[in-house]
């Protein structure tokens, strides 16, 4: 099963097909394609403006996520709920309420970051939108207890950063993202920042640890949020020349005196795109890599890898036994930020069912070995609480968070877009009706943090309070789905609370068919 209909056209790349009714399944063309047609779909505007055409548009101001469906995903496994009992609490219907599920967790080698959410957002790092709405990500993230991680390509991006001998010195954007969010940690969460290999060249590392007390980095495999994702639009010609300067692959090449007569001209050239490299990676060059880190005083070192093939998913669970990282997360195809190539999101690696599936088998072979299991965070296109079960569940007891990056990045642009309807007067009319025009009205969180932060809570922006709200929906939900299967605390969730609906999911997860569940129990109640 790929997409349903319209592979040669989507809202992602601003495309459509001439005849939407009438598409041929396998090349996405329409049934009749049209001499005179102005070029509506992918190969149609690809016509005219080629390679542009790759990326989600418009690009910058959005994330994109894959449009395939796989032909097993999370919709086919079902929470199993039960009548007996309870775990992790009295089994009293007076006690055994769903606010009484406990969610906090921790990773870390030692369980030393805490967590009020099982929630790590992953790698934001250089892209447009991330830094235009990273006041509300970052102060977010803070105040509801969770991990924020600063991504890849920061600091090489900064303008105003200072790059001396091939080394980061100073880097504003990369010092506002760390102090947003300790301005309002509050114990639980961290906030860390991920290199990749420009970012190791330009010693960010060294930079945020010594520089800005950064205690947690991560080490990243890869390049981008899909294989070779990180492609950032550069609008002039100064911008692009800086890139390059600081090591960056620049398209087309800025030094060139024939692309700098095209772009003085507005010619073909209108504007350049950097590019990182991927990585090469190797057992002995990572572990020393990671040994590294922690003589310059990382407190804690992680890894974060995507949806490579499962060998290369059998040694990031190696390497992270061997260098005892304090946290691995592996991101599953089918999610997606926006800055990679389209057909990359939808038609690259391993989707995010079948990679944890993968995963739980790697880890419990190096548990029965005896060897460190690594704390684990899955992701790959986790947005609600029912999915947040299923991942946990599914790679219990390994997976102890959820990665989710576009989710809470559209809670915070559209806190912040309602924060200034509010302060501009303009609050559309369907919410003002409903709700009012106010951010007390609106925004039902603000009671809460008025009594956890009295006066200091008016300085929480509307961006941040949409984070928080957002993630305390999935609190409550969480708490009501792990109530109903009795499970009161995180630690008791486990492979059985989930079933498959399917013969090809149960082959793929390893979880029990529903038809095929509790059989022994079944047989042992009516004898």
């Amino acid at each position: 099963m790929s997409y349903s209909v319209g592979i040669n056209a989507s809202a992602a790349t601003l495309t459509r097909n001439r005849t939407p009714g009438s598409i041929c399944p396998e090349s996405g063309m329409c049934a009749t394609c049209l001499e005179g047609c102005t070029g509506l779909c992918e190969i149609g505007k690809s016509a005219f403006r080629g390679r542009e055409v790759i990326y989600p548009q418009p690009f910058g101001t959005i994330t994109a996520g894959a449009q395939k469906d796989y032909p097993v995903n999370f919709s086919h496994l079902s929470i199993m709920g039960t009548t007996v009992g309870a775990h992790g609490i009295e089994a009293d219907s007076d006690v055994a309420t769903f606010p009484n599920v406990r969610l906090e967790t921790a990773v870390g080698v030692d369980d030393t970051i805490k967590l009020k959410l099982p929630v790590v957002i992953p790698g934001l790092g250089s892209t447009r939108v991330a830094k235009d709405n990273w006041e509300g990500l970052a102060i977010g993230a803070a105040i509801s207890g969770v991990i924020l991680t600063i991504g890849e390509n920061v600091c090489g991006m900064d303008p105003e950063g200072e790059i001396v001998g091939g080394r980061v010195v100073k880097s504003p954007d990369m010092e506002r993202r760390v102090k947003l969010f300790r301005e309002w940690y509050n114990g639980y969460g961290d906030i860390v920042v991920q290199c990749n290999v420009e970012d190791t060249r330009l010693k960010v590392a060294d930079y945020v640890i010594e520089k800005l007390g950064v205690q947690s980095v991560e080490i990243k495999w890869g390049q981008g949020a899909k294989d070779i994702g990180g492609e950032v639009k550069l609008p002039t010609l100064e911008r692009a020349l800086q890139l390059k300067s600081r090591g960056y692959i620049v398209y087309p090449d800025p030094e060139d005196p024939v692309v700098q007569e095209s772009f003085a001209k507005g010619a073909t050239v209108k504007e350049f795109e950097r590019h990182s490299r991927v990585g090469m990676v190797d057992e002995e060059s990572f572990l020393a890599r990671v040994e590294e880190l922690r003589r310059l005083g990382a407190k804690h070192v992680m890894l974060k890898t995507g949806a490579y093939r499962p060998a290369d998913l059998a040694r990031a669970v190696k390497f992270a036994s061997l260098g005892k990282i304090d946290l691995l997360t592996v991101d599953g195809a089918g999610g997606g930020t926006g800055m990679s190539p389209w057909r990359m999101m939808n038609e690259w690696g391993v989707p995010t069912l079948y990679i944890e599936s993968l995963l739980y088998k790697y880890l419990k072979r190096l548990d029965k070995k005896g060897m460190y299991v690594p704390k684990v965070a899955i992701a790959g296109g986790f947005s609600l609480e029912d999915n947040m079960f299923k991942g946990l569940a599914l790679g219990a007891p390994y997976v102890k968070a959820i990665g989710m990056a576009r989710a809470p990045l559209a809670a915070a642009m559209v806190g912040k877009t309602l924060g200034r309807l509010i302060e501009e007067g303009k609050v559309p009319a369907e919410i003002q009706n409903k709700y009012g025009s106010t951010v007390e009205q609106i925004f039902t969180a603000t009671s809460a943090l008025k009594q956890v932060y009295g006066a200091d809570a008016a300085k929480i922006p509307p961006a941040a309070i949409g984070v928080y709200n957002y993630f305390d929906r999935l609190k409550v939900g969480l708490q009501q789905l792990m109530c109903g299967a009795r499970k009161f605390a995180l630690e008791y969730l486990d492979r059985n609370d989930l079933a498959s609906l399917t013969k090809e999911a149960e082959k793929v997860t390893g979880i029990t068919y529903i038809m095929d569940l509790d059989e022994d129990e079944v047989d042992e109640i009516l004898g």
